[in-house]
């Protein structure tokens, strides 16, 4: 239970006021409840888009928008907030450690701006593409968020830190990665066992894992060669990035 509540206070909006024990397990655990995280998320989402669609009559374009507004609310910006940083950092074409005074630096620059106008354009033309094309938009806003963060799981336990310090540090420091490795193996056996019995989508179901798995190896290659390994803003651009990557995954292979 600390596990969940430490995810809940640290990825999400919603005020967890309570001083909560941050030894390994926890720690682990935390990580390990990340999917769960993104169910909850894609629950509200699903919400949205039936008070929009159903209640409110709204257009696809306009649900599409409240559907990313409401991804960024709940999550509190974190991870967009990576997104646009390490754009910035990434686009510097300075030297690892110049990459992570910028990543620091709390003001914005030329590149994360453009970087973060392209990122929610993207995701709205993504879901607006989805409702038109009849897409299974409630049960494809629980699996994104879902399947983002196991792969999200996956590839920080597997990335050495950037830095010494910063939070990324420390939360790796007390991380069993081996436990969350299997933990997370647990979960996509689960998503996929349940995908095909309830879908009968074999084909899609396997083609996203073996995305999801392909992107974990790149993005940890990538970030190693140009970060010297994960930090707080490459984990977030990951999920931002990754999430883009199913949505487009999906609308090409339904």
């Amino acid at each position: 239970m600390h596990g969940l509540l430490l995810a809940f206070q640290f990825f999400t909006v919603f005020p967890i006021r309570k001083e909560l024990p941050m030894g390994k397990k926890q720690i682990t655990m935390m990580f390990g409840s990340l999917p769960l995280i993104g169910l909850f998320i894609g629950a509200i989402m699903s919400i949205t888009y039936f008070i929009s669609t159903s209640v409110l009559a709204f257009s696809p374009l306009l649900t599409a928008i409240f559907l990313v507004l409401t991804g960024l609310i709940m999550t509190g910006g974190l991870h967009i907030d990576g997104w646009a940083d390490t754009a910035d950092a990434f686009f510097s074409y300075q030297s690892i450690e110049k990459r992570h005074e910028i990543l620091e630096d709390p003001r914005l620059g030329a590149f994360g701006t453009m970087a973060l106008i392209v990122m929610i354009i993207t995701k709205i033309g993504l879901i607006y593409e989805s409702i038109l094309q009849g897409l299974p938009i409630i049960p494809l806003v629980l699996l994104i968020p879902f399947l983002t963060r196991v792969g999200f799981n996956i590839v920080f336990a597997i990335t050495p830190p950037a830095k010494e310090t910063g939070l990324g540090a420390f939360f790796k420091a007390r991380l069993h990665a081996r436990h969350l490795v299997i933990l997370s193996g647990c979960w996509l056996a689960v998503l996929a066992v349940m995908g095909i019995m309830f879908t009968g989508q074999t084909i899609v179901i396997l083609a996203l894992l073996v995305i999801m798995l392909l992107s974990v190896f790149c993005f940890r290659s990538w970030t190693c060669t140009h970060f010297g390994g994960m930090s707080g803003d490459v984990s977030g651009a990951y999920i931002e990035g990754m999430e883009v990557v199913l949505w487009l995954t999906l609308l090409c292979l339904l």
